[in-house]
C-alpha cells in the first residue's frame, strides 16, 4: 500500500472517531443530571463539529481524492470532487475558527460528503454490473 493509502486508512479512523466523540456527546446531553450536563455537552458538541470540518474530513477527502485520481476504480470526476470538498472543509473549519457555533448553512454543508458516498457508491455499483455482464459465463469459458 502507498503513502497516500495509508492516509486514507488514516484518515477515515480520524472521521469514525471525530463522529463516535460527537454522538457521545449527543447522548449525553440527553441526561439531565447533573444539571448542567446538557450545557457541557452541547459546548463540547460546538467544538468537535469545528474539529471535523478543520481536520476529520480534510484527513480523509484529501489522500481519498489523490488515490482515486491514480486508480481507476472511479472515475477521475470523483477524485478531483473528493479535493474540492477536502479543501471547502477545511476552509470553512478555519474562517469560523474563531465562532463558537458553526452557522447552520456550514454545518448544513457537512451532509455534502454523504452525497459524494452516496454518488460514489451508485457508480461502483453500476461499474460492477457493467463488468459482470462483460465476464464469460461458465459455458463460454469451456468452448
Amino acid at each position: 500500500m502507498r503513502l497516500a493509502g495509508w492516509m486514507t486508512r488514516f484518515g477515515a479512523g480520524v472521521l469514525m472517531t471525530v463522529n463516535l466523540i460527537e454522538i457521545g456527546f449527543y447522548i449525553t446531553a440527553l441526561n439531565s443530571e447533573p444539571a448542567v450536563m446538557p450545557f457541557i455537552s452541547l459546548r463540547v458538541i460546538f467544538a468537535v463539529q469545528h474539529l471535523y470540518f478543520v481536520v476529520a474530513a480534510p484527513a480523509l477527502f484529501l489522500p481519498l481524492g489523490i488515490v482515486l485520481l491514480n486508480s481507476a476504480i472511479l472515475p477521475r470526476f470523483f477524485g478531483y470532487f473528493a479535493l474540492l470538498l477536502a479543501t471547502i472543509f477545511s476552509a470553512l473549519g478555519i474562517i469560523f475558527m474563531l465562532t463558537l457555533t458553526l452557522p447552520l448553512w456550514v454545518t448544513a454543508f457537512g451532509g455534502v460528503q454523504a452525497l459524494w458516498w452516496l454518488a460514489a457508491s451508485i457508480s461502483l455499483i453500476a461499474q460492477s454490473g457493467r463488468l459482470a455482464s462483460l465476464a464469460p459465463t461458465s459455458n463460454e469459458a469451456k468452448a
